[in-house]
Formats: structure tokens, sequence, C-alpha cells
């Protein structure tokens, strides 16, 4: 019995020592759910703080994407968002995050310029209106363009039936423009084959002898002179001098003097840009002359770029539908822009009566022609940066179609002011050749409101109000131009003069001509 109350009592002992070790466990396990409660609050907070992080990302994208497309993405970012807020653990909230920021660098991607020394980056991607026309609002806008295309070739049949009672259009105006094409072709193999042959062989005989030379100098010098007179004398003077003595109707001419600037500017680019590499050579003490083949050259001659490289992003096929789609699309352009003239431009001043130059016609004159300039600006604007670049870039399988991007906030005052100094003398010039006369009213409008409103785009301006006034000015800008050069034209039609002198082609001979259409 002494045995087993022993026993007892130690077995009491031992379970009183062992109740404060089971309350310990309960107090920890107590600590322990009150912490995981407390760290559950603590990710709860962070996963709506994410939320909340992931919806401004969101809203800061929104932007971004409106600028390419508009409501297009704008619907899609909008779904993101509503979608965040059914996450429901911080590793899907991460992944979007991912996804967010590998979006913004794609975009910021599309912007993607080389720094100065090295020039521009050319990358395969696609043009930007190819890329518009998939969203279907952007594409209702060009069925529309066609529509009012069909109706200008109704309209003309119509009233060419009730006029004169014929329904086969004759095509006057056209036929007239691009009269003795013959000479076009002979003059454009002309200029092709000197581009191609005089430039590239002036440089190559520079760059072999350059580096073993004694007298680096003047054989630049000699060479680089040759050069300029190649530029100015055989390929300046040749193709103007031909349209003004055989001469070619204005389309014939324009075809002309602008294949005439954009080999000038073609072989000035291979020269630019290959000199640096053989000075870096000779410099370097290099056992090879970077020079390129005539292959690159030549396919430099008719890729749809200004800026010279060995070789471009290139794409693995040809689609021949897509080509002969583009050039469909150049051609429905060219009879878009003549039936503008049939039905807006020539009826508005045959109807101009007997009276001399003065504000009343002038502000009827350029108000009325206000819209067949803006149709004339968006069509050559599609059918020539758009379609026919497109169209030869598709033919050479040239990757990069990002034709009429322009860098932005990139360059200086100073050099933006020698561009547009630059663009408006071409500009004049292809003008003054092409039309007979020097009529300097698009000059005056690039040095003064074009310069004017491109600082102001580039000065940070973003409010709708500045960009209102820059698309009316450009509107209004392209009724004065078309207002002014068309009184001109018909002006030395009707007032011809016997003897002309020099002066006769700079004066202006609408201020003082009385005629009748």
């Amino acid at each position: 019995m002494v045995g087993e109350e022993k026993m007892a009592l130690r077995n009491r002992v031992t379970k009183s020592s062992e109740i404060p070790e089971k309350d310990e466990d309960q107090r920890n396990l107590t600590k322990e759910s009150l912490e995981t409660h407390r760290n559950g609050q603590l990710d709860i907070k962070q996963l709506i703080a994410k939320k909340r992080q992931l919806a401004a990302e969101a809203e800061e994208l929104k932007p971004l994407f409106l600028k390419e497309v508009g409501s297009h993405f704008d619907d899609f970012v909008t779904n993101l968002i509503e979608k965040s807020a059914s996450l429901d653990n911080g590793g899907c909230a991460l992944t979007t995050f991912s996804i967010l920021d590998e979006m913004k660098n794609n975009h910021r991607a599309k912007d993607l310029r080389a720094p100065p020394e090295q020039g521009k980056i050319f990358i395969a991607r696609r043009s930007l209106l190819d890329e518009l026309f998939e969203v279907d609002h952007i594409r209702t806008i060009y069925h529309m363009f066609i529509a009012l295309l069909l109706i200008f070739i109704l309209s003309t049949s119509v009233v060419d039936y009730i006029d004169e009672g014929r329904l086969v259009p004759e095509f006057n105006l056209m036929s007239y423009a691009f009269g003795k094409f013959s000479t076009v072709i002979w003059t454009w193999c002309l200029m092709f084959l000197s581009t191609l042959s005089i430039p590239y062989f002036l440089f190559q005989h520079w760059a072999k002898g350059y580096s073993k030379s004694s007298h680096r100098f003047i054989s630049t010098f000699i060479h680089g002179l040759f050069f300029i007179v190649f530029q100015l004398g055989i390929l300046g003077f040749g193709p103007t001098y031909i349209t003004l003595t055989y001469s070619l109707p204005p389309a014939s001419r324009f075809i002309v003097i602008l294949e005439q600037i954009r080999m000038v500017m073609k072989a000035h680019s291979f020269v630019r840009e290959n000199v640096p590499r053989v000075l870096n050579a000779a410099k370097e003490k290099s056992s090879t002359v970077p020079i390129p083949t005539v292959n690159q050259y030549l396919y430099f001659l008719f890729a749809p770029t200004l800026i010279y490289r060995d070789s471009y992003p290139r794409t693995p096929t040809v689609r021949w539908r897509y080509v002969v789609m583009q050039f469909t699309q150049v051609f429905g352009c060219l009879f878009y822009v003549y039936y503008i003239f049939e039905r807006l431009c020539a009826p508005l001043f045959r109807n101009i009566k007997q009276e001399p130059f003065s504000a009343r016609v002038l502000v009827l004159c350029v108000f009325n022609s206000i819209l067949p300039g803006v149709l004339i600006l968006f069509l050559t604007f599609f059918a020539f940066l758009h379609c026919w670049l497109n169209a030869f870039a598709e033919m050479l399988r040239f990757g990069d179609r990002m034709f009429y991007k322009f860098f932005t906030k990139r360059f200086k005052s100073a050099a933006m002011l020698a561009v547009f100094a630059m663009s408006a003398v071409v500009h004049e010039y292809a003008l003054a050749v092409c039309l007979s006369y020097f009529y300097p009213v698009l000059f005056v409008l690039f040095m003064s409101f074009g310069m004017a409103f491109n600082f102001i785009v580039n000065d940070g301006r973003k409010r709708p109000i500045w960009n209102i006034m820059m698309w009316t000015s450009l509107f209004l800008g392209h009724g004065v131009v078309l207002c002014f050069y068309s009184q001109e034209w018909y002006a030395r039609q009707h007032c011809p003069l016997k003897n002309p002198t020099f002066l006769d082609y700079i004066r202006p001979r609408s201020w003082t001509c009385r005629y009748v259409f």
C-alpha cells in the first residue's frame, strides 16, 4: 500500500508539472495563430497595394495605347484593370506587373533611336497605316474615300452626258499632263546610269588610294570636287535643261525633277555614310578598305530609304498580291486627283469673272480651294509615302516599313531651322521648274507658319487647342497654295507675252492679267 501511494503521488506531481508545459504550448500556438493572422492581414494589404499599383500602371498605359490606335486598345486595358480586382494572390499580380513592364518596353522600342554618331537603326516593322487599317474604324475612313471617288466618277459622267452627250470620259487633262512620256523614260535612264556609275567610281577610286596616298588632302579635294561637279552640273543641271528644252508638261516634269532630287540625295547619302568608314580604317591602319559592293549600292538606289547601309532587315518572301494592291491604289489616287481637278478646281477658276486681282477674288479663291487642297494632300501622302514605297519595299524585301515616322525633340533649333530652309528651297525649286514660273508662296508658308507651328509642336504643347490650330493652318495653307499657283497658271495661259524677259518669269502675272476662262 505504501508503494502504491508513492507511485500515485509521483504521477500527480508529474501530471502537475506537465500542465504548465501544455499551457506553454497552447500559448505558443495562440501566438503563432495571431502572427499568422497578422501576416495574413499584411499579405492582404500588400495585395491591395499591388492591385492599386496595377490599376495605376494600367491607367498610365492608356494614353500610350490611345496614341497608337485609340479605343481599340483602351478596351483591352480597361478589361485588364477589371480583372486585376479579382486577383487573390501576389504571384498573379507580379506576373501581370512583368507583362505590363514588357508592354511598356515594347512601346518604347517603337521609338528606338541610335546614338547620334550611329544614325538611324533599321528594324523589321510594319507600316503604320497597315497596322491602323486592321482597325475597323480606321478602315471605314478608307472606305469613305473610295465612296467619294465613286461619287466623283458618277458626277463627272452625268455632267459629261448632260452637257456633251457622251458617257465615256476623255481624260484630256491627264493625257496633257503626262505628255511626252518617252522623253521622261530616256531622261530617267540617263539619270539612273550616271548616278549608278559616277559616284560609285569616284568613291571607290578615292577609297583605294587614300590610305596609300602621301597627299591625302589633295586627293580628297580633287575627288570631292568631281563629285560636286557631278551633283550640280550633270545630275543637277542636265534634267532641268531637258525639261525646259523639250517643254515637258507639268506631270512629266514632276517625274523628272522629283527623281533628280531623289538621286542627288541618294548619291550624297552613299558618300556621306561611307567616307567616315574609310577615314577610320586609315586611322587604325587597317589592311582592308570598307568599300561597298556594286550590288549593295544598286539595292540602295531602289530601296525606300535615303540613309545608306550595307544591309537592311529583310522579309522572308515577296507578297506579289500585296505589291499589285499597292500599285493599284497608286493609280486609284492618280485618277482621284484627276477627278478633283476636273470637278472642283477647273470649274472654280473657269467661273472667275473678268476682273482684276483683288482681295475679294483672293479670299473667295482661297476658301474654295481648301477642300480640294486637303484632298490632294491626303491622296499624295497615301499614294507616295504609303503605297508606292510599300510596293518597292515589298519587291525588295525591305523590312523597315516605317517611312513616315519622324523623330521628335531630337534636333536643336539651328538644325531644325536649316532643315526647314533646305526643304522650302527644294520644294520651291521643284514647283518653279515644273510650272515654268517662280512664285514663292510655298517658300513663304514654309518659312513662316510652317516653322512657327513646328517649334510650337516640339515645345511640349500637347493641349488639343494646339493640335486644332496646327490642322487648321495646314488646311488653310494648302488652300492658299492651290489658289495662288492655280491663278498664276491660268493667268500665264491666257495672258501670254510675245518676248518675255527674265523678270517676266518671276513677276506674278495674275496680279495684272484680266482674262476670261
